[in-house]
């Protein structure tokens, strides 16, 4: 196995598991907000209150269903297995970056480099999908030389 994949997948799993971390964390601070709330003679302030700390309690819990998503695509990524054309689970080295085609993480460092994880359905990643060293893909006006597929 390709000791660079491995640490880029291990990146992209810890970014997750801290959003995981985070939105469970802010789900329990605003649920929390909510059940203190107390009960005034201004009973329309305190509905406002809790409905408030509920509302952002639902947003969190959004963020984290996103977040466990994008782990289960993570945990089904196949990195291990080599190939000569960019698909998921493949490093893309290009004259303008070097990106880890799996989960939209955006720029990660591993040993002192710069990496871009992207998902295969965005839009450079889908770009990228099925190419291979020599290849040019064009984005945004600018063009990328794929150099390496690992």
């Amino acid at each position: 196995m390709n000791p660079l994949k491995q640490a880029l997948y291990a990146a992209c799993m810890a970014y997750v598991q801290q959003r995981i971390d985070n939105a469970a964390e802010a789900m329990r601070a605003a649920q929390e907000a909510a059940n203190s709330e107390e009960k005034s003679s201004a009973g329309d302030k305190y509905e406002t209150g809790r409905a408030m700390a509920q509302l952002e309690r639902d947003r969190h819990a959004q963020l984290l269903a996103q977040a466990q998503q994008m782990k289960q695509e993570l945990e089904l990524l196949d990195y291990k297995t080599a190939s000569d054309v960019a698909r998921a689970g493949s490093v893309v080295n290009t004259s303008q970056g070097t990106f880890f085609l799996s989960i939209s993480a955006g720029r990660l460092t591993v040993d002192g480099a710069s990496y871009m994880a992207v998902s295969i359905a965005s839009p450079i990643g889908a770009l990228l999908r099925g190419h291979r060293a020599g290849d040019e893909v064009r984005f945004n006006q600018t063009t990328y030389r794929i150099e390496g597929v690992l």
